[in-house]
């Protein structure tokens, strides 16, 4: 199989392109690739086009995205047009070379105002710029009709990048007191877990990708199981955090929403239900706090 992956510098993309290698052979593409056969800018439909014409791959996984939720309220057409045009664009050069497609989405297409997680078949409703462009993305994709896969994921955090975790462990070495909101549930998921995850779902097909997404894909959510709120979180990383001598942290505080306002609005409940993936694909996906030990668990942390 012939893998055509983007955003290989992300958190995601950056776990896929390890996970991937033992199913077939992937091609990474990207913005700034030497070869410029494989150059592709998700901002400029004409490259999306041109590099899959030219690879013609049997499945396109797209894990880049516009990420900077607060950032997108001020430049809503970059965003727009990374998270809502470039996947359309990307389903219809699949279709055109009879290839399928996996991409990515988000737990903030919901408004929060459920106190159950969300199913698939619940009802959109962003209360963000990046998440109205994130649904936009799916609704591309969706109306194009390639066999596609979209898995909807929260809260993602790794060992690299930018991400809440990281960000605490370097704050809890710059402040004696951090104040976390604590009125905002969902479910932090590693990027390995999504990943790992895709990897075993891809490896399932008999054959053909796109025989097999045909039958089985469409909109899936995957996440870690449990739920937390970001307070919930903070406190799971500063007590599995081994890296205690050079803290100054003396005080983690729980705020609410208001006590902390951003430019975009945040959901308060965004819990994500998986069990449509657990039907169909058979994965029953790990709890939040297991994977947290197991990267918290790592020498190579903060």
């Amino acid at each position: 199989m012939k893998i055509l992956l983007t955003g290989v510098t992300g958190q995601v993309g950056w776990e896929l392109q390890r996970t991937l290698m033992t199913i077939g052979e992937v091609i990474a593409v990207g913005r700034n690739v030497s070869n410029p056969n494989l150059q592709m800018d998700l901002a400029q439909v004409d490259t999306i086009r041109h590099t899959i014409r030219e690879v013609k791959p049997d499945l396109i996984i797209n894990p880049a995205a516009y990420t900077a939720v607060d950032k997108a309220e001020t430049e809503p057409e970059l965003a727009m047009a990374i998270n809502g045009i470039a996947p359309g664009a990307i389903a219809e050069a699949a279709k055109e070379i009879g290839a399928a497609m996996i991409h990515y989405s988000t737990d903030y297409v919901f408004d929060g105002n459920k106190n159950t997680a969300y199913t698939e078949q619940d009802e959109p409703n962003p209360q963000n710029i990046y998440g109205k462009t994130k649904l936009a993305g799916e609704q591309a994709i969706a109306s194009v009709g390639v066999p596609y896969l979209i898995f909807r994921t929260s809260w993602v955090y790794s060992l690299r990048g930018k991400n809440f975790l990281l960000t605490m462990l370097r704050l809890a070495q710059e402040r004696e007191e951090i104040k976390v909101v604590d009125d905002q549930i969902g479910a932090p998921t590693w990027s390995r877990m999504i990943a790992e995850a895709t990897a075993q779902i891809v490896a399932q097909a008999p054959g053909n990708i796109s025989d097999f997404l045909a039958d089985r894909g469409g909109l899936y959510h995957l996440t870690a199981s449990g739920q937390t709120s970001w307070y919930g979180f903070a406190k799971a990383i500063f007590e599995l955090d081994e890296k205690k001598s050079d803290r100054k942290l003396q005080n983690l505080t729980a705020i609410t929403s208001k006590e902390y306002p951003t430019p975009a609005s945040r959901p308060a409940y965004s819990l994500l239900n998986d069990q449509k993936l657990s039907q169909s694909f058979g994965l029953i996906l790990p709890d939040w706090v297991r994977n947290l030990e197991l990267v918290m668990g790592k020498n190579n942390y903060g």
